[in-house]
């Protein structure tokens, strides 16, 4: 291959694992809409600050150190990645031309860029989980440690050649890397915040509490619809040969297909149960495909992803209203979409590709749970202990936009004028 050629390919192979982070990138967006749609308006400037400054937050706090952690340059063993901060330097015209199975095939830079924008997904999770109770700070200090550590050394045990990856753990995209460890660390928060006042009846009665602006929810889903196609096309990391276009096409066309199956089966499934068509239902069915389907996106078959994804669609609804059962309010959805949407995805890898074993993916998602779960639980209990996580009751009843960010979202609706 000529050296001519070999540039070639290296350029297209970066410029298409940027346009990749740019669509990563903008599921920040889709977060963002779909939690203010579905909290009560007068938490909406407090949520979309909690969104805006967690992904700022977040690609700060990966830059320093928590690339490093997931992907050392010296690890100390399989378990415990290294410490080190900042970036080094971007690959030499040299080592791409070289050629060879060592060679770099697109930019180190831009690998750096594509896995922060996952970080900052991963703690978006949590954010519409604990929407409308926890305080904004107590939130940012815990997105801080998140993504500085706890989740980089889960992703190193897979993805940064730790040992899950050697166990042989599979999950192409992060069903469990990013969207069930975002649900773990959800779930702590969840636990250690407690309900919304109200939500809960003394009898265990199920209070709904609506979101006030549907339409931003809805289209905060297709904005994480259009997001998926680069976080699991991304994922494949190259594009410049036939072979490589090809895989990268049909993960595009079965990342689509769950969601629309998850999305139809979950809106028939609500219709079942409840004798009408829930759009949040919809809304998280579509997102429950995509999740499950990240797992594995490019092994099965349009109509075997379809599969997959419509499963997912079930699994949301059952889990919604099984954690409603245990009082555990999650207004998004964000613990049944990433989690147990997750968890169905990584066993569902089993059905097309041939090296995933169950041992092997039980393990990796006993082990990353029991560490997002665990380490989170800790880290926010000391911040619960010391600062406080939860609003007071005043400031719930009034709610967070005046108290924490002190401005409405929608003032002319409030003051009358």
């Amino acid at each position: 291959m000529s050296n001519l050629t070999i540039e070639l390919s290296y350029a297209l192979d970066t410029f298409y694992f940027l346009m990749c982070t740019v669509l990563v990138m903008w599921m920040a967006a889709g977060f963002a809409m779909l939690e203010a749609g579905l909290v009560r308006s007068k938490n909406t400037v407090e949520i979309l600050n909690k969104n805006a400054l967690l992904y700022g937050i977040a690609c700060v706090a990966y830059l320093l150190v928590g690339y490093n952690i997931m992907y050392p340059a010296n690890p100390v063993s399989s378990v415990i990645p290294g410490l080190d901060f900042l970036l080094g330097g971007d690959n030499s015209t040299e080592s791409v031309v070289a050629g060879g199975d060592d060679a770099p095939y697109y930019s180190s830079m831009a690998d750096f860029i594509f896995q922060a924008v996952f970080a900052a997904a991963t703690m978006s999770i949590v954010s519409g989980a604990v929407a409308e109770r926890m305080r904004l700070w107590p939130f940012l200090i815990f997105a801080v440690v998140m993504v500085s550590v706890i989740y980089p050394v889960e992703g190193y045990w897979k993805w940064g050649g730790g040992f899950l990856d050697e166990l042989g753990f599979q999950d192409f995209a992060g069903s469990v890397v990013v969207h069930m460890a975002g649900a773990a660390a959800a779930l702590a928060a969840v636990i250690l915040v407690g309900p919304r006042k109200g939500r809960y009846g003394p009898n265990g009665e199920v209070r709904a509490i609506p979101g006030a602006n549907l339409p931003m929810a809805t289209l905060g889903m297709f904005i994480l619809w259009m997001g998926w196609f680069g976080f699991n096309g991304g994922s494949e990391l190259k594009i410049a040969n036939v072979e490589e276009a090809n895989a990268v096409a049909k993960i595009f066309v079965n990342t689509n297909a769950a969601a629309a199956a998850g999305m139809v089966v979950a809106a028939l499934f609500a219709r079942a149960l409840f004798g009408k068509t829930d759009l949040t239902m919809t809304i998280n069915g579509a997102l429950a495909g995509l999740v499950a389907i990240t797992a594995e996106p490019l092994a099965p078959e349009a109509g075997t992803a379809s599969l997959i994804g419509g499963v997912g669609g079930l699994v949301v609804v059952l889990s919604v209203l099984a954690l409603d059962k245990l009082k555990l309010d999650d207004p998004v959805g964000a613990i049944s979409v990433h989690g147990a949407a997750g968890i169905w995805g990584i066993f569902a890898v089993l059905i097309t590709n041939s090296d995933a074993t169950f041992m092997g993916q039980l393990i990796g998602t006993v082990v990353t749970f029991a560490w997002m779960f665990a380490a989170s639980f800790i880290v926010l209990l000391i911040i619960k202990a010391t600062i406080g996580l939860r609003a007071s009751d005043e400031e719930e009843m009034e709610g967070m936009d005046v108290h924490e960010c002190g401005m409405e979202a929608y003032p002319e609706f409030t003051s009358g004028k």
